[in-house]
């Protein structure tokens, strides 16, 4: 019985430690731009494609767009369905850019998960210092036949009105 009910309270520990992260950075979520269904279902969730935008947090004057496969039928809804890693990436220019920090190369911008186990869909950020671009990337880590998918997106930092471009090298730590 004692088995039993540790066995219980470490799911229960598990299943919190799960929750409360995701609870914590709920204000950082991306916005939803909208949904396209992609399969119809009869009587459950279609499987769509869903396109979200995101503001970089610590590079103020850029925006990224991602669109991702939300999987319908049963498993999607009841949120245990194990979502496909085809993602893309556009990230652009939306106004001056400002550093608000220094920030390493494949530094993590964002992570979501993407199944009820072991799988995130990242977005990293570099700089490409000789041609003064910042570089993201998105990908799954979950391997897919050995190679995970990914999409790249650049922006390169141009001046914004009387404001002269800043240097993506001078902000790397």
């Amino acid at each position: 019985m004692r088995d039993v009910v540790k066995s219980l309270l470490g799911l229960v520990a598990l299943g919190l430690a799960a929750v409360v992260p995701s609870l914590a950075s709920a204000s950082d979520d991306p916005d939803l731009i909208f949904k396209r269904s992609t399969v119809w279902h009869f009587l459950t969730p279609d499987h769509k494609l869903a396109v979200y935008a995101i503001d970089d947090p610590v590079v103020d004057g850029v925006a990224c767009h991602f669109t991702l496969p939300e999987k319908g039928g049963v498993s999607g809804m009841f949120g245990v369905a194990e979502e496909t890693s085809d993602i893309s990436l556009a990230c652009r220019q939306v106004g001056p850019i400002s550093f608000k920090e220094k920030f390493e190369q494949g530094e993590d911008m964002y992570r979501q998960s993407r199944s009820l186990f072991f799988k995130k869909m990242q977005i990293v950020r570099g700089c490409d210092a000789k041609r003064n671009v910042l570089v993201y990337l998105v990908y799954s880590d979950k391997l897919i036949e050995g190679s995970p998918k990914n999409s790249t997106s650049t922006v390169p930092i141009m001046p914004w009105g009387d404001a002269p471009a800043l240097k993506c090298g001078d902000w790397l730590k």
